[in-house]
């Protein structure tokens, strides 16, 4: 039986990713906590960025699939030891494919 051959394209591929635009609340910042979802980035294949905001939130843009996204989420909803989490806030987009890896932004 045939299935027949589904050609990729680069427009299908970017349809499957998501945005997950995310900002994190508490004790966020000097504990590491870009550092480490940079590692937990490239762990989980998601590209995107992470900043520290002057107001002490993280702000982060992830794009992946959905179930990496999901595992990059629960990472920021504890953070690295030190952190306290106090309120996590994402916004679902469709992914864009501009970034090309994940990077730390050290300028808000």
């Amino acid at each position: 039986m045939y299935l027949g051959v589904r050609k990729i394209t680069r427009r299908s591929v970017h349809q499957m990713m998501l945005r997950a635009h995310v900002y994190i609340s508490g004790r966020v910042q000097g504990v590491f906590f870009r550092e480490e979802t940079r590692n937990n980035a490239i762990l989980h294949n998601i590209t995107g960025w992470v900043r520290n905001l002057s107001d002490g939130r993280v702000e982060a843009v992830f794009e992946g699939e959905k179930q990496q996204l999901d595992a990059i989420i629960e990472f920021c909803k504890r953070g690295p030891s030190g952190a306290y989490v106090q309120k996590l806030d994402v916004t679902w987009e469709d992914g864009t494919g501009e970034f090309r890896e994940f990077t730390v932004a050290y300028r808000t």
